[in-house]
């Protein structure tokens, strides 16, 4: 039988992959939002908000998602099955077929939301996590694909973020390698997984053990070699096993033309070797990558034919950055996410609440954001000096009980006295 204390233990603390967010911190994750925010509005990005679980289906196996065993289920009154969203794509993929389902010309989408994934072998994972994304839908261009990645760079360059790259390959030249070598889904989940983990004598065993033609064995194991500047994209070419191969390559060749002349070529690493963490990717791939983080902070491509799964044809390309590793990389980098002081502090002695009452009125009317705080007996103004400090109020007001009241200047600790009549 469980215990009275077991059950406050539990209540008193989060489910392992779920934390709490609070105070500065949490003011500084919003004002980060609002600055990428601004970013995709400035490029023509309309917002959307999605439900937080959907049915089933919108993540079954065959939208190319996550694994089932990975997602949080549960039941609705009628005995459907629910699912918290791993994955925001899949989701504003169905809005958009329902609700742009006769729209012709290219349709900009952005959100902000909590993602949930039951990572049962992720230590030290979060298992929800804040993600903001864009979505292109309607526009299979090269232009296209170049927008959301030069969309990508200014949204981490407009936060101070200097140190990053973003991987870019094309998943059509890894699956011209697969269908090159002729192997099952199987073989091809396996060969995945190796390359992934960047195993490339893991490869060559396991292509070595199931007997793949030579010239396939020899175009994985270029893979590792694979991975530069826009020069490595001639190499990429020569050793195409086919013309899906070499398609690929070129339509990297043409995105690197683009990026140029938004001219932010320099943060771009091409990596042939990429074959998507989702099965709905088509064309190009990206990764961001930053120091202080674990994994990729952005990850996106183009899914086209995703949409076709909920009844619309459309090419589509997005990506998604997740706040929290953003974060992370940010705070260890010494990188300053700019949270303005925003709190007037209002400390008043009992005898003055009405003072204390019509200035906070009056500091709100001007839209000043105002706390009231009653001064106990016991404390010292020096105690309310550091509370304001420690949730980032910029000024402090103290009208005492003779009607005196002084600012402090909570950044400077200038004091001012600016009323020392008696006010009652």
């Amino acid at each position: 039988m469980t215990s009275l204390g077991g059950i406050m233990k539990k209540l008193l603390h989060t489910p392992e992959g779920v934390r709490d967010i609070y105070n500065v911190e949490c003011g500084k994750k919003l004002a980060l939002e609002s600055r990428l925010g601004k970013v995709f509005h400035l490029y023509g990005y309309h917002d959307i908000q999605t439900p937080t679980f959907e049915y089933f289906d919108v993540f079954r196996k065959e939208i190319g998602t996550i694994p089932s065993k990975d997602l949080y289920k549960f039941f609705d009154k009628d005995g459907n099955t629910l699912v918290l969203r791993p994955d925001i794509t899949p989701s504003v993929a169905r809005a958009a077929a329902t609700l742009f389902g006769e729209e012709q010309l290219p349709i900009r989408l952005c959100y902000t939301g909590n993602t949930f994934v039951n990572h049962s072998s992720y230590q030290g994972r979060l298992r929800e996590n804040t993600q903001m994304g864009a979505e292109l839908m309607g526009d299979d261009s090269v232009e296209a694909d170049a927008e959301m990645l030069a969309l990508v760079i200014e949204c981490l360059t407009s936060i101070g973020l200097k140190e990053f790259q973003l991987n870019v390959g094309n998943v059509d030249y890894f699956q011209s390698l697969i269908e090159d070598a002729d192997l099952d889904e199987e073989a091809e989940d396996r060969v995945r997984e190796l390359i992934n983990n960047r195993n490339y004598f893991g490869v060559e065993q396991f292509l070595d053990s199931i007997h793949v033609k030579r010239s396939s064995k020899e175009a994985f194991s270029a893979l590792d070699e694979l991975v530069g500047g826009v020069e490595i994209l001639a190499q990429a070419r020569n050793t195409a096993p086919n013309s899906k191969g070499i398609m690929a390559v070129k339509r990297l060749e043409r995105i690197y033309d683009v990026l140029k002349i938004y001219g932010v070529e320099e943060y771009v690493t091409f990596d042939l070797s990429m074959s998507g963490t989702y099965g709905y990717y088509t064309g190009i791939i990206f990764r961001g990558y930053t120091f202080g983080t674990g994994d990729a902070f952005v990850k996106g491509g183009r899914y086209d034919r995703l949409l076709e799964k909920f009844g619309k044809e459309s090419a589509s390309i997005g990506f998604v950055i997740v706040i929290d590793e953003l974060m992370n990389a940010l705070t260890r980098q010494k990188v300053r996410i700019v949270y303005t002081r925003k709190n007037t502090l209002i400390v008043y002695d009992e005898e003055r609440l009405k003072e204390a009452l019509i200035l906070a009125r009056d500091f709100r009317k001007k839209a000043k954001n105002t706390e009231l705080v009653k001064k106990s007996k016991g404390k010292l103004i020096e105690d309310y000096i550091e509370y304001g400090k420690e949730y980032y109020a910029g000024n402090l007001i103290y009208i005492n009980k003779n009607g005196e009241i002084t600012m402090i200047n909570l950044v400077t600790g200038e004091h001012k006295v600016i009323a020392s009549r008696d006010r009652s």
